[in-house]
């Protein structure tokens, strides 16, 4: 990954926190920051993604003002990373979107912003988490800095990337790695008994194999294994509260048809009480 770490500027206060977090990921990559803030349209007008003067408007004095603050903060973080700032015009969400196309890790706060864009659809990171391209790191909860990074195995398709995302953070940070195998996310499934056993099997041979690979890559990490099992939302919930990034795996048909994302990614996109990064398969 040479592409800088792009993290969205929205002005308040909460949001210097992401940036700081946005530094230190572009440190551990030994790539640059990119500060992105969206600057909305005038109503009727429909382009986005083009830089604030070329519309002859900009943000004024309070995008500039937190442009600056959240630059100040990212050198505090990390002083000997890359800087760059960028002011577009759209929505948050769309201008993001499009940043990400050529960005090593995008990085957002939990809620959205309306101080400089707006963002009809909910969340910004709910926006972004079915539509981004790369790795979206989600900023959120109350992470434990020595804790271990957290990998959650919920499906063969998805499994490889996220461990190697897993990996190389566990690595980065001297971490410790835990796997934590799902059995039942959901609510409830329509089907059991025989099937359901042989989709587990496959998922640990699946698991294991990845594992085992990444163990020679990265024989600095320590690995640890965990299975929950059962209707384990709040399982993997409390799995969280010990760690300092939970990392989970995105299919990538979730981007290409705008479906809802998956019961797993839901649960930790929403309720997590560390920083969740979606790692796209």
């Amino acid at each position: 990954m040479s592409g800088p770490v792009v993290v969205g500027v929205d002005g308040s206060r909460s949001n210097l926190a992401v940036v700081e977090a946005a530094a230190r990921e572009a440190e551990r990559l030994g790539v640059g920051l990119e500060l992105t803030q969206a600057v909305g349209w005038p109503a009727g007008d429909g382009w986005s993604g083009i830089p604030s003067w070329e519309m002859g408007r900009t943000g004024g004095h309070a995008s500039k003002g937190a442009m600056a603050e959240a630059e100040r903060r990212a050198r505090s973080a990390a002083p000997g990373v890359r800087i760059a700032r960028e002011v577009l015009v759209g929505e948050p969400g769309t201008v993001l979107e499009g940043e990400s196309r050529t960005a090593s890790l995008t990085v957002v706060g939990t809620n959205g912003t309306r101080r400089y864009g707006t963002l009809r659809n909910g969340s910004l990171a709910g926006h972004l988490s079915a539509r981004v391209s790369g790795p979206l790191l989600v900023v959120r909860g109350r992470p434990n800095p020595v804790g271990p990074v957290l990998l959650v195995a919920h499906g063969t398709s998805t499994l490889r990337a996220a461990a190697e995302f897993a990996f190389a953070e566990a690595s980065a940070r001297g971490a410790d790695l835990v796997a934590v195998q799902l059995r039942n996310i959901s609510a409830a499934r329509p089907n059991g008994g025989s099937a359901h056993a042989a989709t587990a099997d496959g998922a640990d041979v699946a698991l294991a194999g990845a594992l085992s690979e990444l163990r020679e890559q990265y024989p600095d990490v320590t690995v640890r294994c965990r299975r929950l099992r059962g209707r384990s939302r709040r399982a993997l919930v409390e799995a969280s509260e010990d760690s300092q990034l939970l990392v989970v795996g995105v299919r990538d048909r979730f981007r290409f048809a705008r479906l809802p994302l998956d019961p797993v990614c839901q649960t930790v996109l929403h309720e997590a009480d560390c920083p969740v990064a979606l790692v796209r398969c």
